[in-house]
């Protein structure tokens, strides 16, 4: 558990993917570029399994903007995307139900 004034600290986005790759030597790593309106990111997020590159190209989704950079298979992630686990196993993506700015922080 986490207390409030924690929670508070987490800075949520909506973004929208711009391109998507695979990451070569990994079967669910996936490289996004990632509009957030005035900056843009790069994010590797592990669904590959789930999604194609292809299919995700102008998806919105939601991420953890304040997370601290990492370096992921020699990528830097910058963020990281919000998913749930779906029946199959598989990541299913977090997004909002109508089309909003990228760079809208969720309150």
């Amino acid at each position: 558990m986490i207390n409030f004034e924690d929670f508070s600290k987490i800075e949520l986005k909506v973004g929208k993917i711009m391109s998507a790759e695979r990451v070569e030597g990994s079967e669910k790593l996936l490289k996004l570029a990632v509009s957030l309106g005035a900056e843009d990111r790069q994010i590797l997020a592990g669904i590959g399994r789930a999604y194609s590159p292809e299919e995700l190209a102008g998806k919105e989704i939601v991420i953890v903007a304040n997370l601290e950079p990492r370096i992921l298979m020699g990528f830097e992630s910058q963020g990281m995307l919000l998913a749930a686990t779906g029946e199959d196993g598989l990541p299913v993506l977090i997004h909002p139900e109508k089309a909003v700015e990228p760079g809208i922080s969720l309150k």
